[in-house]
């Protein structure tokens, strides 16, 4: 009986059945050994540990005087150069200026106020594609460094967004993106 009993737990483990179980029993006693160690679930947690309210690490009524807050850098320009929002608002209202021109005037406007990798982008573009008219609103700067802003404006059909990079002291436009409103 000890033989049988033997031969057939030995045929049952060299099966695919019976790796397939010890790979469970394996499995299940990783997952139970590392809820051993993570402790029990506390208060605050679903069935799943996670927390089911934020957790804080300073007291939510006190007040925040900004103190620790840093102000965005301001935008570096070379003494006598552009200021970004004028570069921005020259470049939106070529940009705009796509009725009755070529594609090559439309991109002769926008050269100057365009770096190198904009300009490459822009080649081969039909201004008859832009998505607007005219602006609606005035250049809104949003500093990221000293060398980099985001400057957004209101156009007839939506927002208009465009990132300028500060090369040598002058702004240029570096990208152009639009979201219809």
């Amino acid at each position: 009986m000890k033989r049988a009993i033997a031969f057939l737990t030995t045929r049952v483990l060299r099966s695919r059945l019976g790796i397939a179980l010890v790979i469970v029993v394996v499995v299940l006693g990783i997952v139970g050994a590392a809820r051993l160690l993570a402790g029990p679930i506390g208060l605050g947690s679903d069935l799943t540990g996670h927390p089911t309210r934020p957790i804080s690490t300073v007291d939510p009524n006190e007040g925040d005087d900004g103190a620790n807050a840093t102000a965005p850098p301001s935008p570096a320009t070379k003494p006598g150069a552009t200021a970004p929002e004028v570069v921005a608002r020259r470049f939106a209202t070529a940009w705009l200026a796509h009725g009755g021109v070529s594609a090559e005037q439309w991109q002769a406007a926008l050269r100057p106020l365009s770096t190198s990798t904009l300009t490459e982008k822009l080649t081969g573009v039909d201004p008859v594609t832009v998505p607007a008219q005219r602006l609606t609103g005035e250049p809104v700067v949003i500093p990221q460094t000293e060398r980099f802003v985001e400057v957004t404006m209101a156009v007839d059909t939506g927002q208009l967004r465009l990132e300028l990079v500060s090369q040598d002291g002058q702004w240029l436009v570096d990208a152009v993106d639009w979201e219809r409103s």
